[in-house]
């Protein structure tokens, strides 16, 4: 059987696919902390060169790049580190309390309906004192465990943390060349539509952190005012840390959300001030989902809020937890190719010759007919 030559480059292309995904596939652990640094270099670039060209080198742009953002990260970290250190201890003491008082309140009005309805306190302060303040020694034996166990995997964890920044670093000192370099890759036929579709999807992803950047800030405002207005007395950093934390999606809200209804529940010590709380997120989530969202981050990178809504779920769904962080970002590429292949499809034989066809039909009737 003899191949013909566009079966043989489709072959050689496929081979050369597969090849690539069996090296990725195998080298997967390894990568991670490339794909991260080069992904944080992506993000960061813009802010590098608006610094070169007010005469700042390059390497000195990079280093205040990569510290404002570890600056972030610490700071995001500080919001929450002294609200669960402060708080979860003091649990112990104060939801008895709490309990005590939904059991005066609750039992009576239970009892009007037959309904024998009363909480073991005595039952939750023990739970609360092994959870908080027990089993020291099992926890410090598995700990100490776990080390022996996977030592390699936690040491791999934290050198991870350690060399992403200084890949991020390098990467940022080299973007230019490098990008110059891959599209040097590319078959020279093929570059002025390859560089046209990188444009565009550039200035979608772009799109997308911008307005990602406005949705933490729209949201961070949100439940800080909000939380003020209920009364918690934590609201500024709860608030801003939930705001931020939406980036990633639904763990960034649920941390929040426990942390929002520990501080209620220490502070007001009573049903009310936890429901008001609980409300304020309700309502956040609502809005976040179906309004904050499709509006500031889906419009801005020609997404319709159903398509940022599937996206989610549908991401989410095929990739885990992971899929939901890649969800818009992958939909905006997706949305740049969709775009080409349908302009693509309009300007094809097939799609002219069949609107051809369908305009001519109606002009070979008479009319009189």
């Amino acid at each position: 059987m003899t191949l013909t030559p566009n079966q043989i480059r489709f072959l050689s292309w496929a081979a050369i696919a597969l090849a690539i995904w069996a090296v990725l596939a195998m080298l997967a652990p390894v990568l991670m902390p490339f794909l991260l640094a080069a992904v944080l270099a992506y993000a960061l670039h813009p802010l590098v060169e608006t610094l070169h060209t007010r005469k700042i080198p390059r390497w000195l742009g990079a280093g205040l790049a990569i510290a404002l953002l570890m600056l972030v990260l610490a700071a995001v970290v500080l919001l929450i580190v002294p609200v669960i250190t402060k708080q979860v201890p003091l649990l112990k003491e104060q939801v008895p309390a709490l309990l005590d008082r939904v059991n005066d309140s609750l039992t009576p009005l239970a009892a009007r309906f037959g309904v024998d309805l009363q909480v073991d306190v005595s039952m939750v302060r023990v739970w609360l004192q092994k959870l908080i303040t027990g089993h020291e020694g099992e926890l410090i034996d598995g700990l100490l465990s776990s080390l022996r166990i996977g030592g390699s995997a936690l040491a791999a964890v934290f050198g991870n943390l350690v060399l992403t920044p200084i890949v991020a670093y390098y990467l940022l000192l080299d973007w230019a060349n490098l990008v110059e370099r891959s599209k040097g890759l590319i078959p020279p036929r093929w570059r002025a539509s390859v560089q046209s579709f990188l444009d565009e999807t550039d200035e979608v992803l772009g799109q997308y952190l911008r307005g990602q950047l406005l949705v933490m800030g729209v949201l961070a405002v949100f439940y800080t005012v909000a939380l003020a207005l209920v009364g918690l007395k934590l609201a500024l950093p709860i608030g801003v840390f939930t705001g931020l934390a939406v980036f990633i999606p639904y763990l960034g809200f649920g941390l929040g959300l426990v942390m929002g209804l520990l501080a209620a529940v220490l502070q007001f010590q009573a049903l009310l001030g936890v429901a008001l709380v609980g409300a304020v997120y309700a309502v956040g989530q609502v809005v976040e989902s179906m309004y904050v969202t499709p509006r500031l981050l889906g419009e801005r990178i020609g997404l319709h809020p159903i398509a940022v809504i599937f996206a989610l779920m549908a991401f989410g769904h095929l990739f885990g937890f992971v899929g939901v962080l890649i969800a818009l970002p992958a939909s905006a590429v997706l949305l740049v190719a969709m775009r080409r292949a349908k302009a693509g499809y309009l300007s094809s034989r097939l799609y002219l010759e069949a609107s051809a066809s369908a305009g001519a039909a109606p002009a070979a009737q008479d009319p009189n007919e």
